[in-house]
């Protein structure tokens, strides 16, 4: 049976360590995170099966570097709760794939722009050898 965990938590550096402490613990895996305030609250989803996001979960809670502002564990969620937490990793993966895509529309232009500047340096490096073979 599947299982969704939170784990809520004040800070970046200390979501990472919970996220860390989870995974390590039992076999859970990330479905997204969440950052609010400008990062001063970071809110990670974790899911497995029922035993296993529980022991992730108080493991965080026991271990992690700055103690959590919230945790819960849902057993068997609504597909409404799922449906939910698939919509912020949508969303996460839509925020990351926008960087990756603009990086791929300047390396053409780059590309273009050194082809263009190549181009126009090979004349003149043919005319100046035209001319030095004629002066000798």
């Amino acid at each position: 049976m599947k299982s969704l965990g939170f784990v809520e938590v004040s800070g970046v550096v200390a979501a990472v360590d919970a996220l860390d402490i989870m995974c390590k613990s039992a076999e859970v895996s990330l479905v997204s995170w969440e950052r609010k305030l400008g990062g001063r609250l970071v809110t990670l989803i974790v899911t497995g099966n029922v035993s296993a996001v529980t022991a992730a979960v108080e493991n965080a809670k026991a271990q992690c570097i700055k103690k959590p502002c919230a945790v819960a564990v849902i057993a068997n969620p609504h597909p409404e709760t799922v449906r939910l937490a698939e919509l912020s990793a949508k969303r996460l993966e839509k925020k990351n794939a926008k960087p990756a895509a603009e990086k791929k529309a300047e390396a053409p232009a780059a590309a273009k722009t050194a082809k263009t500047t190549a181009a126009k340096s090979a004349p003149k490096t043919a005319k100046t050898e035209a001319n030095s073979e004629k002066t000798e």
